[in-house]
């Protein structure tokens, strides 16, 4: 315990590391998957070695701890308090976080589902008049893509059909609740932060090559994707999955050359993280419980 409850930690930095190198060199779909997949473990991981960290404050409570060193068994603390006492706070600090994050989403997801209100069930482009230009896929059931008539307008024939195989390429494949599992990730671990990042910005790119594969054309959806951000200028979405992004330059210049391959080897290794991670979690539990075994018999 004394040094795998501390590994996921390290582990958060390594995927944190990693996640921007994986975000250019293995195709979109691909790394949002396993990053979002090694985050949540990873996230998870490192919450319940701050819990084991944080019972080291118990170390003189239980009785049967006190009634072991009174008979003169010796139990070591696995940690010291000082450490203990940190980790409460981190966890009191955790929690606030992903209650703010969740109630951060909620609050988007009902915004954007107020208006849609009143439509019929089997809409599914929403157009709102509205001088500013933006366009959102709005997860749910069912989906519904929300663009303004500022951003319809600003765009010609073919590159309205990049805007709509792009959203639709977020509600076809969920990304919404990828995002949101990332984003609760990174507030369960801020060192998770460049992760999240990277999903975000690998969710447009995913998006960006769908909808290039859907008209058939990369250098249409680039121009439509430049339009779109000169266009929007300095406005601001309120919703994770919109059109526009400050990583716009990014995803042209992607755009501008082949897509990136699968490379299964790297997306194995970030899962591998995820999974050693959870691994000496499992065993620093073990030898918690091992201890505690030995106070008692």
């Amino acid at each position: 315990m004394r040094f795998d409850v501390y590994s996921p930690l390290a582990l958060s930095l390594l995927l944190s590391a990693l996640g921007p190198v994986i975000g250019r060199r293995v195709a979109p779909a691909l790394a949002v998957r396993v990053l979002t997949s090694a985050a949540v473990v990873t996230a998870a991981a490192t919450a319940w070695s701050l819990v084991l960290l944080a019972a080291a404050l118990l170390g003189d409570a239980p009785p049967v701890i006190r009634e072991a060193r009174e008979d003169g068994r010796t139990v070591a603390d696995p940690v010291p308090e000082a450490i203990g006492l940190a980790a409460c706070l981190a966890l009191v600090a955790i929690a606030v976080r992903v209650t703010r994050a969740v109630r951060a989403e909620h609050r988007t997801r009902r915004a954007l589902r107020r208006l849609c209100a009143g439509h019929p069930a089997d809409t599914e482009l929403i157009v709102a008049a509205s001088p500013v230009p933006q366009a959102f896929a709005v997860p749910g059931r069912p989906g519904r893509i929300l663009v303004t008539s500022a951003m319809l307008s600003a765009l010609d024939p073919a590159e309205r059909r990049v805007l709509l195989a792009h959203e639709r390429a977020h509600l076809a494949h969920r990304h919404g609740p990828l995002v949101t599992a990332a984003t609760l990730a990174a507030a369960a671990d801020p060192l998770l932060g460049p992760v999240r990042r990277a999903v975000g910005f690998l969710v447009e790119r995913w998006a960006d090559e769908q909808a290039a594969a859907a008209v058939g054309d990369r250098r249409t959806t680039a121009r439509a994707l430049a339009r779109a951000a000169l266009t929007a200028g300095g406005s601001r979405g309120a919703c994770a999955l919109h059109f526009t992004d400050r990583a716009v330059t990014r995803r042209i210049a992607a755009l501008q050359t082949s897509p990136p391959p699968p490379l299964w080897p790297a997306a194995a290794a970030v899962l591998l993280l995820g999974t050693l991670s959870a691994l000496l979690a499992a065993d620093a539990t073990s030898d918690l419980l091992r201890q505690l075994s030995g106070a008692l018999y």
